[in-house]
């Protein structure tokens, strides 16, 4: 994700520096005036950038899950493109005001002369302006709403359906203020290409076509309850289904105003198109879901997606698996697949966290699917039994490879941890934060 973000930049600002420091303002031009317009073009062309880099990534790219490691991690990097997005379009509207201070601190002489232009395109231009500027306010405040955990899902996600017109408003905002020298730059060159990649994303999130390939019908054919606070749904999809790989998440719909969640798909692939969840209440729209679910009821099932796979364990490192609560779906669906030739499971320590063992339906069919698997090593820490689970206790080797799925504070800690014992395994872990 890093990688990504500061790549854009640095090539965003390269194409920038490459017009600053070519282009030769007239003598009479004060430097602070010259100074505030290269900032304001510099932001600006960041804040578009990262945008469109987070319109392309909201339309769930396949192909990008091997170079950026799994739809998870596209979806943090969405995210985190659309924060960095809107913080330059602030820095960006107060550059713009600065001018009234320049103006007190230098009065107007020494100003930058101003492109003439004339009829439609002027008109278009002064448009352009202002709805830039309130496309500015509007995505400041869809940044708060975003960044507000307590705000009602429902409603942020009928919010967040406004982005792609915001985007192709400030997409225009930029081409019709560009300056008509950057289109002779590599400049211009590269905000063209980001407009055209940001334009394809939101002109396809307007026509519903986001994740639509990817999508089978089915219908639910049983709902349990493992646990008070967990709901096993199996779900019957229609021939489309390809399959899936065990570790791997899909993006499911059971109520069309409540949208797509996603949920891991929690059990291996038996070819015979059943899928199973086992969704934990997290949430209004998960606590009151079992209520609602029942056999025959329609659902629409995207995927699969993700690249926490069996297959991408590396042999030859000591493996810790780790699971937290409801995060121990995917490792089911690796020993569910490893039951057929359990001669070929590697060795592994799987770790499970769990707040009560007698009460977490979860335990025991753990222990039925690693009896069956000797070199897989089950290791059970209820927190209501003093055991939790710690760097300590990991006994990570230099070389170690850590699969781990759960709340992101214990993957913060037992990171701190090893970092603190000189270990530093490589760590894998699920960023299953989509908002």
């Amino acid at each position: 994700m890093k990688t990504l973000l500061v790549a854009l930049i640095a090539a965003v600002t390269a194409a920038w520096g490459w017009d600053a420091f070519t282009t030769v303002a007239p003598p009479a031009v004060h430097p602070l005036w010259v100074a505030r317009q290269q900032a304001l073009y510099l932001s600006g062309l960041l804040s578009v950038a990262l945008l469109s880099l987070a319109m392309l990534l909201a339309t769930r790219p396949a192909w990008a899950e091997t170079p950026l490691g799994g739809m998870d991690r596209i979806y943090r990097t969405h995210k985190w493109a659309g924060i960095l997005a809107v913080a330059f379009a602030a820095l960006h509207w107060l550059v713009e005001m600065s001018d009234d201070l320049l103006k007190a601190a230098i009065s107007r002489e020494g100003r930058l002369p101003k492109e003439k232009f004339a009829g439609v395109l002027e008109a278009l231009r002064h448009l352009a302006e202002d709805l830039g500027e309130w496309a500015i306010y509007a995505l400041l405040a869809m940044l708060v709403v975003s960044l507000w955990k307590r705000f009602p899902y429902r409603a942020w996600r009928f919010l967040h359906r406004a982005m792609p017109v915001l985007y192709l408003l400030l997409a225009s905002h930029a081409a019709l203020l560009a300056p008509t020298a950057y289109w002779r730059q590599p400049a211009g060159a590269l905000l063209a290409l980001l407009l055209a990649v940001g334009g394809y994303g939101a002109l396809r999130a307007l026509a519903g076509g986001i994740g639509r390939a990817r999508t089978v019908g089915g219908e639910v054919i049983a709902v349990e309850r493992p646990a008070p606070d967990v709901l096993a749904v199996a779900c019957r999809l229609d021939a489309a289904w390809s399959g899936h790989r065990p570790g791997q998440f899909a993006f499911v719909t059971f109520d069309d105003g409540e949208g797509a969640h996603p949920f891991t798909l929690a059990g291996a692939d038996r070819g015979d198109r059943v899928v199973h969840f086992a969704i934990k209440a997290l949430g209004d729209y998960t606590a009151g879901l079992g209520e609602r679910l029942r056999p025959g009821r329609p659902v629409r099932v995207e995927g699969p997606y993700g690249r926490f796979d069996l297959a991408r364990c590396e042999r030859r490192a000591q493996q810790i698996w780790i699971a937290g609560g409801i995060g121990v779906t995917p490792f089911l669906a690796w020993l569910e697949a490893l039951q057929a030739a359990p001669a070929e499971a590697p060795a592994a320590d799987l770790h499970y966290c769990t707040r009560d063992r007698a009460g977490d339906g979860f335990v025991a069919r753990l222990e039925a699917l690693c009896a069956a698997l000797p070199g897989i090593r089950l290791h059970v820490h209820a927190a209501a039994d003093g055991g939790r689970l710690s760097a300590a206790t990991l006994a990570a080797e230099r070389h170690a490879e850590i699969w781990f799925c759960g709340p992101a504070g214990l993957a913060a800690s037992l990171r701190q941890g090893l970092r603190a014992l000189g270990r530093t395994p490589h760590f894998h872990q699920e960023a299953f934060e989509m908002r």
